[in-house]
């Protein structure tokens, strides 16, 4: 098996190429549609995020705004939440190799893969890029997003050009969307190939 990690910054269109990877019938690990499940309603993480952070949850389970207003800019409590997250996605993303024990290729969609040591977990990294001003023209029309606020996530980032640098693969999505769902069948075929298939 051929682990890959598929990332990009913001806006760049990895959920698509993500589901591009699926529609050719490979398996796809969402490490933030994992998180969203284990803080959902009845998530497994509940009961431990509610005792380290008391009133950040309730019935539809985490209240993203009161916990990320009690992590927000503090290190130790951040190293917290990530303390309960991180084993708990990790066990995730094991029974998820073990039910695809058999698939040649498999993809791990994970936003902050560089910024989380993630890439020496992973066989090859593709990166989904997109000119600036189309990411930010997406960012933008999002609900809820600001020029500061992009800047902001933006600094939290690894830079785009530094993402492409350290890729095996970039895959660009400022360009007809067939040009791009040609570009994930090439790397298909060429990581298929590399396995003699």
């Amino acid at each position: 098996m051929i682990t890959i990690g598929l990332t990009g910054s913001i806006g760049m269109g990895k959920s698509t190429v993500a589901a591009m990877f699926a529609d050719q019938g490979v398996p796809v690990f969402d490490a933030d549609a994992a998180v969203h499940r284990l803080q959902g309603p009845g998530g497994a993480l509940i009961p431990a995020i509610e005792a380290a952070f008391p009133g950040t949850t309730g019935p539809d389970g985490v209240d993203r705004a009161r916990l990320g207003a009690a992590v927000f800019g503090n290190d130790a409590a951040m190293q917290r939440l990530e303390a309960i997250v991180h084993p708990a996605v990790g066990a995730e993303r094991a029974a998820f190799l073990e039910a695809n024990a058999a698939a040649p290729l498999v993809v791990f969609d994970i936003p902050l893969l560089f910024e989380t040591g993630g890439e020496q977990r992973v066989d090859k990294i593709v990166v989904v890029s997109a000119a600036h001003d189309v990411q930010r023209d997406r960012v933008l029309a999002r609900p809820g997003q600001s020029p500061d606020r992009f800047a902001a996530i933006l600094a939290r980032q690894t830079p785009d050009s530094e993402k492409r640098a350290r890729a095996d693969f970039v895959i660009a999505t400022d360009v007809p969307i067939e040009e791009t769902r040609s570009a994930v069948d090439a790397v298909i075929a060429c990581l298929l190939r590399s396995r003699g298939e």
